[in-house]
């Protein structure tokens, strides 16, 4: 540019001397020649700095937009994004090296060409370059920024994501002026969030459909969360328990005991295993068997998540197992024992009935001798009925009748020792299918029970017989001794009692009769107050 312009400068000065000097010589007269000549050489230097001027101007603005566009260059190359700039017609005119190997192109095939033009020879790219002019005319069309989510294909067999930013500038007049397209590479982020929504719904399944009541609590307890489960197993609502603080779904037995997991969950961050007793909206008692663990946010607990399952139901098989293994040993026992005592208990029994007739001397010793002979008749005929089960012949039977007969039955006793017995009914007719001597056998045990807890002083029996729905309800209070709650644990367990002489079997009996008879038996009691025996009977047993 530069010799150009001092070669340029160098001729026409040349030609500037020589023709001003002929013109002057041929048609200028004397008196104004030297003037002329002169004026000739500032107008020469006035004309060739105007020159100099013009030309070492455009130089600066050539100089100046150079370094614009390797500033711009230099920018733009320096981006992690890809930048693209066309003209008014989409046709590319600068592209950083992002762009340019996005597509595979180079420097010296890109520029004045579209989007089809680049396509034609590049059959991989050529539905990108497609989908690329539709959204461009997208945007020229709406006449404003617009932002698309743009899909290019990679040869590696994968697909890149682009968040793309489309920028159209236009003339005074609204005709095109060009498109500047940035574009920033989503492809890790839609992965990374497509994982998380999986994780997130993963984890949303668990918690709603979980088998298991889920309770979220903050470090101090409070409830934040609660899955629909723990309606069911609860009763509570979420509405009601969120906000609450978790010992007040519990006893007040308990929340020492849970305020101390709970400090030892944030301290050590290990999870915690333990059973526990909960209060159902209703008002009767869950075993819940809960595992309470971490919620561990960037290291650091941030919650407590609290994992429960209803065991109510599994305890109550276990301890009726229990029993059930309990009086499967009893059976085994009374079965093999019972009649080898019984043979010769007989023997025993017609021999001291001889020698008392003949021996009026000792008349009081053989009465004792009886009476312990009898007794042990009666625990062999318990032993007996513990033994292995056998086919009982249900009839219809009048329960009022059963029941009055018992209690005339032992009247007579309670007198002794000053107890009234109390018989109610409603209705006094009441027939259900069962088994007359063993709901005798039932009876007389819970009634004779009643007396002996109440013959340490004046006493009042109550036998109280109802229908509720489909089953006959029978009640007997007393206003005894009243049972240690000790011991209301193991009723009927064999060869357990709190009597001197007692023998343990015969609420064991009782239950196996309730039992067989598909009904149940609840005990509640009080220590100097008392005890209620509920006995729930099916008026009509499925065969």
């Amino acid at each position: 540019m530069k010799t150009k312009f001092l070669l340029f400068y160098f001729i026409s000065s040349i030609i500037w001397i020589y023709s001003t000097n002929y013109l002057i010589e041929e048609f200028i007269t004397f008196p104004y020649v030297s003037l002329l000549l002169r004026f000739k050489e500032i107008i020469y230097i006035g004309l060739t700095t105007l020159i100099f001027y013009y030309f070492i101007r455009k130089i600066e603005i050539l100089n100046s937009s150079q370094e614009d566009k390797e500033r711009l260059s230099t920018l733009i190359n320096s981006m992690v994004d890809f930048i693209n700039f066309k003209d008014g017609k989409g046709r590319w005119i600068e592209a950083n090296d992002v762009a340019l190997s996005l597509f595979d192109l180079n420097r010296d095939n890109f520029r004045g060409k579209t989007d089809i033009q680049l396509g034609e020879n590049r059959e991989f790219y050529k539905s990108a370059f497609a989908y690329c002019m539709a959204s461009d005319e997208e945007t020229w069309k709406s006449g404003q920024i617009s932002r698309v989510e743009e899909f290019i294909p990679i040869k590696d067999g994968t697909v890149k994501t682009f968040d793309t930013i489309k920028v159209p500038l236009f003339y005074e007049d609204g005709e095109r002026k060009g498109l500047v397209i940035i574009g920033r590479d989503i492809t890790e982020k839609k992965e990374v969030d497509r994982l998380l929504k999986e994780s997130q719904q993963q984890y949303k399944s668990l918690f709603l459909f979980s088998q298991d009541m889920i309770l979220m609590m903050d470090l101090n307890g409070g409830i934040t969360n609660v899955n629909p489960q723990f309606k069911t197993v609860t009763g509570y609502d979420e509405k009601e328990v969120i906000n609450k603080n978790i010992t007040d779904i519990f006893p007040e037995d308990f929340k020492e005991e849970i305020m101390s997991d709970l400090a030892e969950i944030r301290q050590y961050q290990s999870h915690k295993n333990c059973e526990m007793e909960l209060i159902h909206k209703d008002g009767h008692t869950l075993i819940v068997e809960c595992t309470a663990v971490p919620m561990i946010i960037n290291h650091q607990p941030a919650g407590i998540i609290c994992y429960g399952k209803d065991v109510t139901k599994l305890r109550l098989a276990e301890e009726q197992l229990r029993r059930a293994e309990k009086l499967s040993v009893v059976g085994e026992l009374s079965a093999s024992v019972a009649h080898e005592i019984r043979n010769p208990l007989t023997s025993l029994k017609g021999f001291v009935q001889v020698l008392e007739s003949d021996d009026s001397k000792h008349q009081f010793y053989y009465q004792i001798m009886e009476e312990e002979l009898d007794r042990i008749n009666h625990i062999v005929s318990e032993l007996l009925l513990l033994a292995k089960p056998q086919e009982i012949k249900f009839i219809e039977s009048d329960l009022h009748n059963i029941l009055f007969n018992v209690i005339s039955l032992l009247k007579t006793e309670a007198s002794l020792h000053n107890i009234t017995i109390d018989f109610t009914a409603s209705p006094k007719n009441l027939s259900i299918l069962c088994e007359p001597n063993q709901l005798k056998q039932l009876f007389i045990n819970l009634v004779k029970n009643a007396i002996e807890a109440s013959a340490d002083g004046d006493g009042a029996i109550t036998v109280n017989l109802t229908k509720e729905n489909e089953e006959a309800v029978i009640v007997v209070t007393d206003n005894g001794s009243g049972i240690s709650d000790e011991l209301l644990e193991r009723l009927g367990e064999p060869f357990y009692s709190s009597k001197e002489k007692g023998t343990g079997l015969g609420l064991t009996v009782s239950y196996k009769i309730v039992q067989a008879h598909g009904g149940t038996i609840h005990f509640s009691s009080e220590v100097e107050k008392g005890t209620v025996v509920t006995v729930k009977l099916p008026i009509k047993k499925e065969k």
